[in-house]
């Protein structure tokens, strides 16, 4: 089950962000760890202004969409739930809401890439994230 979570609670803030911080660190095995773990608090304090839509299983949060405006701040999955389609879910439920959709994703992160090019995001230029020395993707998805 997919929600909309407006006024994030502290225990759902809490799961939220070791969702971020276990999915970035799984999916990016190229940035050091110390990266995630210095950002943690950052994002902790960010995710209460952002739009997120949470997907549920058996009442716990496993997976999560972050939405800033119509940027995919991120899609973050426990890896035990991986492919099977929770991805695709949030995806489908923020794309019904927007003509137009945005996100970054590592050069690296093969599988996101595939991912996001398979739900018809376009690659729109490439750059480098100085804060990590990787090149990222900009991807546009549009109606």
């Amino acid at each position: 089950m997919i929600k909309l979570i407006e006024n994030i609670s502290n225990t759902d803030l809490e799961a939220i962000t070791e969702i971020w911080l276990t999915s970035n660190l799984d999916a990016h095995a190229f940035i050091d760890k110390s990266y995630w773990h210095k950002n943690y608090s950052v994002v902790k304090a960010a995710l209460p202004n952002a739009k997120i839509y949470a997907y549920y299983h058996n009442d716990v949060i496993v997976g999560f969409l972050g939405m800033i405006d119509n940027y995919i701040a991120g899609i973050f999955i426990l890896k035990e739930f991986q492919s099977l389609g929770i991805g695709t879910h949030l995806l489908n439920e923020v794309k019904s809401g927007y003509s137009k959709l945005t996100l970054n994703v590592y050069q690296k992160n093969e599988t996101a890439i595939r991912f996001y090019l398979k739900h018809g995001f376009k690659i729109q230029k490439e750059e480098l994230y100085h804060e990590t020395n990787e090149l990222e993707l900009l991807m546009e998805w549009s109606v």
